[in-house]
C-alpha cells in the first residue's frame, strides 16, 4: 500500500547552503502547520530550516503580493545574475521604499548582535561630499524618496552630522530617519534640539531592545536601560518623531513584546515599534540557529502580548510580505484602537493615487467615529498614504495627524538560514552605496559588505 510524504511539497526555491553560504536548491515544505526550506548542497548534505512558524500566514502573505513599483533608473546591468549583479539592475522587482545611508563604520557600542560588524574600532566617517553624491544617486533613483534613513556604524559620532542631515532635508525627501543606539541622545540635550528643529518629516530611529538588563547585555553587551529612557525623556520633551526598534531573539526578549508595546504608547513621541528577527550577519557572537524567530512567530506575539492587534491588524506589507508584516493603530484618549482591520483588503492593493477617499465611505465613518472628529467639507485634506507608510493615498480628516498614529512592524532581513532568491528579488530596503549603485540590504550584508574605503 503507497504511503504519503509527511509534508506538503509547497515549491521550490533558490536558497543558501548553511555551511558554505552556496547558492542551492530548497524545497519549500509546509509540516505540522509550519513552513521549511529543505536544503541539499552537493559538498554539506541536506539541511532543514523553518522559516515561518504559521502556515496560514504565510499562504496569506502570497495572497498580498501586488505589482512592484520601478525606480526611474537601474544602476547596473544584468549579466552573473542574482544575487550578482546588485544594483538595482533590471532584473529586480521593488525600488527603494527605504533607501539607507551608512555616513560612518565607527560606533561606541560594541554590541554582540550587529549586522554591519561596527565598533570604536573600525573604520572611518565618510566625507561629506561622499554623503552628498550618495543621496543624489537617491534622488537619481526614485525622484522623491519615500524614506531615507541615515545610518552606520552609530551616525551621531560622525563630526559632520548635522551638515548630513540639512543636506539631506535640502533634498525632495519625503521623510527622513536618523538610525541610532541613543548615547548622544541622553548625553546631548542641544544635540537633541538641534535634530528637533529638522522637523517636520524627520523621524528618530531608535535602538531599543528590551526592558530588562540581562537581554541588553546578550544583545547589546551592556545594560542600557537607564541611557535609553533618558533619550527617550529627551525626544518626548520636543515630541520628535521617533520609532524603537527592537532585535528580538527567541527565548531572550520575544516574551517582551506586549511590555515594550505597552511603554512605548506611555511615551508621546512614539510613532511605533519595528521588531526585527535576530539575523545571522555581520557581528552575530554566539549565534544559535534554535533562537531564530520568523516574522509569523512575532506577529503571533504582537497579537498575543499587546491587548491591542487583533488577528486583522498585523498584516503582511503588500510591497513585501513575506518579510515584512504592519499594523496600524491611532492614539485617543491616553490609549490607542487598531485600525488597520477597518482597511477593505482593494484598498489595500491599489497602486498610489489610484483611488478617492469617496469610494470608501463606510472607512471614513469609522475613522470619524473613532477618533470622535468632525469632517466638515471646508477642512484641508490629509493623505492615508502620507500617515501610514506604503498604504495608498487616500483621503483622511484633517485633524488626523501623524502624531496621532502608532504603528508596528516586524522587518525581517535574510540570512543563510532563510535566503530565498525570490525574496531578494522582491527586497524593498536598500543601501546607497559610491559609485551610484542601490543594494539590496540582504545581499549587502551577505555579499557586497566591506569595510569603508
Amino acid at each position: 500500500m503507497r504511503g504519503s510524504r509527511p509534508y506538503v511539497f509547497a515549491g521550490q526555491t533558490t536558497s543558501l547552503c548553511e555551511v558554505c553560504s552556496a547558492l542551492v536548491p530548497a524545497k519549500i515544505l509546509i509540516e505540522d502547520g509550519a513552513v521549511y526550506y529543505q536544503k541539499r548542497c552537493p559538498a554539506h548534505g541536506v539541511h532543514k530550516t523553518l522559516v515561518a512558524g504559521d502556515a496560514a500566514y504565510w499562504r496569506l502573505c502570497q495572497s498580498f503580493a501586488k505589482p512592484g513599483d520601478l525606480p526611474l533608473a537601474f544602476q547596473t546591468a544584468v549579466e552573473r545574475g542574482c544575487p550578482w549583479d546588485c544594483g538595482l539592475c533590471p532584473d529586480h522587482e521593488q525600488h527603494s521604499c527605504l533607501a539607507l545611508i551608512e555616513v560612518t563604520d565607527r560606533c561606541n557600542l560594541r554590541c554582540p548582535v550587529c549586522f554591519a560588524g561596527s565598533g570604536p574600532e573600525q573604520g572611518r566617517h565618510r566625507t561629506l561630499a561622499e554623503v552628498e553624491a550618495m543621496l543624489d544617486a537617491v534622488v537619481a533613483s526614485e525622484g522623491q524618496p519615500d524614506l531615507v534613513q541615515i545610518s552606520g556604524g552609530e551616525p551621531t559620532v560622525h563630526p559632520e552630522i548635522m551638515a548630513i542631515l540639512r543636506a539631506a532635508k535640502a533634498r525632495p525627501i519625503r521623510h527622513l530617519m536618523l538610525n541610532t543606539n541613543g548615547v548622544r541622545l541622553a548625553a546631548d540635550p542641544a544635540f537633541v534640539a538641534g535634530l528637533a528643529a529638522l522637523k517636520p518629516g524627520f523621524e528618530v530611529y531608535l535602538q531599543f531592545d528590551s526592558l530588562r538588563a540581562a537581554a541588553l547585555e546578550r544583545l547589546r553587551g551592556a545594560d542600557l536601560r537607564d541611557v535609553r529612557e533618558r533619550a527617550l525623556a529627551a525626544l518626548d520633551a520636543h515630541n520628535l518623531s521617533t520609532t524603537l526598534v527592537c532585535v528580538i531573539e527567541k527565548g531572550v526578549n520575544d516574551d517582551e513584546i506586549g511590555a515594550i508595546l505597552r511603554h512605548a504608547l506611555d511615551h508621546r513621541c512614539v510613532r511605533g515599534v519595528t521588531f526585527q528577527p535576530v539575523q545571522d550577519a555581520g557581528r552575530a557572537e554566539g549565534f544559535d540557529k534554535a533562537r531564530r524567530i520568523t516574522v509569523s512567530d512575532l506577529r503571533r506575539a504582537i497579537i498575543d502580548q499587546s491587548g491591542l492587534f487583533g488577528e486583522d491588524d498585523v498584516i503582511p506589507l503588500p510591497c513585501h510580505p513575506q518579510a515584512i508584516a504592519i499594523g496600524y493603530a491611532l492614539r485617543h484618549e491616553g490609549g490607542a484602537r487598531a485600525v488597520t482591520g477597518l482597511l477593505p483588503r482593494e484598498l489595500l492593493l491599489q497602486a498610489p493615487n489610484a483611488i478617492t477617499f469617496e469610494g470608501f465611505p463606510e472607512l471614513r465613518r469609522k475613522l470619524v467615529e473613532l477618533l470622535s472628529l468632525s469632517c466638515s467639507g471646508d477642512r484641508t485634506a490629509r493623505l492615508l498614504g502620507d500617515l501610514l507608510c506604503c498604504l495608498p493615498r487616500v483621503e483622511v480628516p484633517a485633524e488626523l495627524t501623524y502624531d496621532r498614529v502608532f504603528r508596528v512592524s516586524v522587518v525581517s532581513f535574510l540570512d543563510r538560514f532563510n535566503f530565498c532568491l525570490g525574496e531578494v528579488k522582491r527586497s524593498c530596503v536598500h543601501v546607497a552605496v559610491p559609485g551610484g549603485r542601490m543594494i539590496p540590504l540582504d545581499t549587502y550584508n551577505l555579499f557586497h559588505r566591506e569595510a569603508m574605503p
